[in-house]
């Protein structure tokens, strides 16, 4: 009598799941007609999900999370990911030039064989607000966390900000471990 009293509690319980179920898919659908991306709504559903540290090793690798999920970017571009890493109350973009001699001390310690006259150009680049050098590297940035994480989670780690604002990393600074 007992087993028979569980398989019906079973039965019950799916039911109301496949109830439920119905009824998240037809707020989807309803959402997607509203005009909301399927990213949007996953990022919704996934909101309660904890930030995970980053951690830095000594050779610069950047890792997420306790499994260690590797976030590749380029040489100059983990450069800038380091120095707004070590800036978290933010950088103006028209301040970069105060910082060309940081971020040029950061790529020697990530490339420590020489500077070439190209990268050189290059960081001068980067650091010239005039050009759009540091918008393409803060979108790859962007996209190497987007390639990991939605959006949801991934806007804490990469560089962004409102404009004639200070673009900054926002994941709070106990997270961040260095080696």
């Amino acid at each position: 009598m007992e087993n028979k009293k569980n398989e019906y509690n079973e039965e019950i319980k799916q039911f109301h799941c496949s109830l439920l179920m119905d009824e998240v898919k037809e707020t989807v659908e309803k959402l997607k007609e509203y005009g909301i991306n399927m990213n949007d709504i996953m990022s919704c559903l996934r909101n309660n999900q904890p930030l995970q540290p980053l951690f830095v090793s000594r050779d610069y690798k950047i890792y997420i999370g306790d499994e260690h999920k590797e976030i590749y970017l380029q040489p100059l571009v983990k450069a800038v990911y380091l120095l707004f890493l070590r800036h978290p109350e933010g950088i103006l973009f028209k301040c970069l030039p105060d910082f060309r001699e940081e971020l040029t001390q950061i790529y020697i310690k990530l490339k420590p064989c020489g500077m070439s006259d190209k990268v050189l150009q290059s960081i001068e680049d980067v650091t010239n607000p005039l050009h759009n050098s540091i918008n393409e590297k803060c979108a790859r940035i962007r996209g190497a966390f987007l390639e990991q994480f939605d959006d949801y989670l991934a806007k804490h780690y990469y560089v962004d900000g409102s404009r004639g604002e200070p673009k900054k990393i926002t994941l709070p600074r106990d997270l961040v471990i260095w080696e």
